[in-house]
């Protein structure tokens, strides 16, 4: 499998512009956790599944602290899916590939 897709990981400075556009989905996370780790492929798999639709990235929370708590992120893995900016849905917890798939399809 290439690396050349894969998910980017983003920084504070680049949150804002990334999800001020469209459909972003956001994975926060952190390196110690287990279950962030084995969601890791599947939101890799998603991104491929959804290019063109939703742009996703991901977060890491022990290095971007401030961000985790303005999005009240209390457990992970948490994904929050942004509209233009805005949080719009949010998923926590480890999840099989087609149930994700299908909460994302929802806002399509």
């Amino acid at each position: 499998m290439t690396k050349n897709h894969e998910v980017p990981e983003l920084s504070k400075k680049e949150f804002d512009k990334f999800t001020a556009k469209g459909l972003v989905l956001v994975d926060f996370f952190a390196e110690w956790c287990m279950p962030c780790l084995m969601m890791a492929p599947v939101i890799d798999e998603l991104s491929e599944k959804f290019k063109g639709k939703i742009k996703f990235a991901k977060m890491n929370i022990d290095e971007n602290s401030l961000l985790a708590q303005k999005y009240k992120i209390m457990s992970i893995p948490n994904f929050i899916l942004f509209q233009n900016g805005k949080p719009i849905d949010r998923f926590v917890g480890a999840m099989a590939i087609e149930d994700f798939e299908e909460k994302l399809k929802k806002h399509l």
